[in-house]
């Protein structure tokens, strides 16, 4: 089997990254499009941003098959066939959700030694089993560290651990863009 692509999309909140991301893989020959929720309606923001992603794919000609998946997207690899596309938006969303997994029983995975480590494994597994299997996936992510370091100890992990994530996704993807104002340059 031919391997699949994969396509890293990163820039700043609201700069056009998601619809970038769907109409760069409904140009692509897949034969299923999934769309890999991973965001949380925690808030009455966060609703409606999760309404609008919703509609904007109701509105394309194409269907879309959303699956939520706020944590542990390796679940998800039951339900993909070779082919398919797969967009996970956003890596962001589900780095916090894992980090803080565990939190409502004051033992989030950030404190559990190797939790984190562990987490990160298997998401690479998941990318790497994804593109063996053929699929086209595209992994959005929230361009953050732009910004200084931060003195507060968890949002100084997010930012390593988001760090870590995205030169991964660079290194291991087959393009690599960042979106600003709505305008994407390509990378790799």
């Amino acid at each position: 089997m031919v391997r699949g692509t994969l396509t890293f999309i990163s820039g700043g909140v609201r700069s056009g990254k998601t619809g970038f991301a769907e109409e760069w893989l409904m140009n692509r020959s897949c034969s299923r499009l999934i769309y890999l929720a991973t965001g949380v309606a925690s808030d009455s923001e966060m609703e409606q941003r999760i309404a609008r992603h919703q509609q904007d794919r109701k509105d394309y000609k194409n269907n879309w098959l959303t699956i939520e998946q706020p944590r542990q997207i390796e679940e998800i690899l039951s339900h993909i066939r070779p082919g398919d596309g797969v967009l996970i938006d956003c890596i962001t969303t589900w780095l916090a959700n894992e980090l803080y997994e565990g939190w409502a029983m004051n033992d989030p995975c950030f404190k559990r030694e190797n939790c984190m480590k562990e987490k990160e494994m298997r998401f690479h597994e998941t990318i790497k089993s994804l593109l063996k299997n053929g699929t086209t996936v595209v992994v959005i992510s929230n361009e953050v560290l732009d910004e200084p370091l931060s003195e507060i100890p968890e949002v100084l992990l997010y930012q390593q651990w988001l760090g870590r994530l995205h030169q991964w996704l660079v290194k291991e993807s087959d393009y690599a863009y960042e979106l600003t104002y709505g305008l994407a340059k390509q990378w790799k």
